[in-house]
């Protein structure tokens, strides 16, 4: 039996389904960026990679979380 999946990570493959790049590649994007707050990177993903705001939540929130960022 599978593990289910719980918190951002939920999302991941039906991200990786629907926009056609690997999680690992959205975390290279959001940690290039200059921006620094979750909102602001939740909004780039939105209007400049056409994500889903569920999907972009869930891609900033684990990447901040993974980089101790998350407040």
């Amino acid at each position: 039996m599978s593990q289910q999946q719980n918190g951002p990570t939920s999302y991941f493959p039906s991200i990786e389904k629907k926009y056609g790049r690997p999680i690992a590649e959205w975390q290279e994007l959001i940690r290039a960026s200059p921006l620094q707050k979750h909102l602001d990177l939740v909004n780039w993903l939105k209007t400049e990679h056409g994500l889903g705001h569920g999907h972009a939540n869930a891609l900033v929130r684990h990447t901040l979380l993974e980089d101790g960022r998350a407040h």
